[in-house]
């Protein structure tokens, strides 16, 4: 997302594309009802902890690792082969987050780093940095053209000033931004997804939209599948008013969905089925 010649406040100026408030409101309206639920005055830690594993399974999904909810949750090696790590980095990054709010809005480039140190595991030389000219980059679902190295690191300082600025865009449009830039800009020699996922998460939380991290949106991304996902992300990169509201509207149904899946979880507690 470039900001050359923007208004003082781009991400704002986002949230009066067409269709956009709507799907903030239809967003803040859902988010609204599960925290009302009645399982929530009790049992909150129970969602989150429910959320934070679901969310999970649904990231790794979209990174080509697609199982179980039962498998993910009864597994506890996840060294066996690509997709175990690739569940396992998911299941990193979502526990990670929520320990990373404070830092955010000051430095989110250094959060994006240590993201990715945590998500790939590994003590190599390009692990939790930017990527280099002629470094390769592993992102299975991403097939866009790679921007090199220079206008990563340009649009990368971009998105951490906005951040940091803070603002008056709605979270949906904040997370909805993050998430697109890194998907377009695959900083990371490998992992993306995941820690573009996992930073939208991080802007729903520290927003105050979802404090409570019991609305996953990897949940809802994974549910309406990777050609979606792939096809929104294109408007995304397209830079046009369409393309970027049929983005932003399509996180806001995913986190919508997200949503549906908590409420489920708190309607079982409630039976005292889980």
């Amino acid at each position: 997302m470039s900001t050359t010649g923007a208004a003082a406040d781009p991400l704002a100026a986002l949230g009066a594309l067409p269709g956009v408030a709507e799907s903030v409101e239809s967003v803040r309206k859902a988010v609204d009802r599960v925290y009302g639920h009645r399982v929530m005055r009790r049992r909150s830690n129970e969602i989150t902890s429910e959320a934070a594993l679901r969310g999970a399974r649904g990231s790794a999904a979209l990174s080509g690792a697609d199982w179980a909810l039962e498998e993910v949750r009864r597994r506890t090696d996840f060294s066996g082969d690509d997709e175990a790590r690739t569940v396992g980095a998911a299941l990193r990054l979502t526990a990670e987050a929520g320990q990373l709010l404070s830092i955010w809005r000051q430095s989110p480039l250094r959060v994006l780093a240590r993201l990715h140190l945590v998500a790939a595991a590994g003590k190599g030389d390009e692990v939790g940095r930017p990527r280099q000219d002629g470094e390769p980059v592993h992102e299975p679902l991403v097939e866009l053209p790679l921007p090199d190295a220079r206008e990563v690191a340009g649009r990368l300082e971009g998105l951490s000033q906005l951040i940091i600025a803070g603002g008056s865009a709605p979270a949906l449009v904040t997370a909805a931004v993050v998430h697109g830039e890194l998907l377009a800009l695959r900083p990371f020699g490998s992992h993306n997804g995941l820690v573009a996922r996992t930073a939208e998460r991080i802007v729903l939380i520290g927003s105050g939209l979802d404090p409570k991290s019991i609305c996953p949106a990897e949940v809802g991304h994974a549910e309406l599948g990777r050609a979606a996902y792939v096809t929104a992300l294109d408007g995304y990169v397209s830079g046009t008013p369409e393309g970027m509201a049929a983005w932003i509207a399509h996180c806001g149904r995913a986190i919508e969905l997200g949503v549906r899946e908590s409420t489920a979880v708190c309607e079982a507690l409630q039976r005292g089925a889980a």
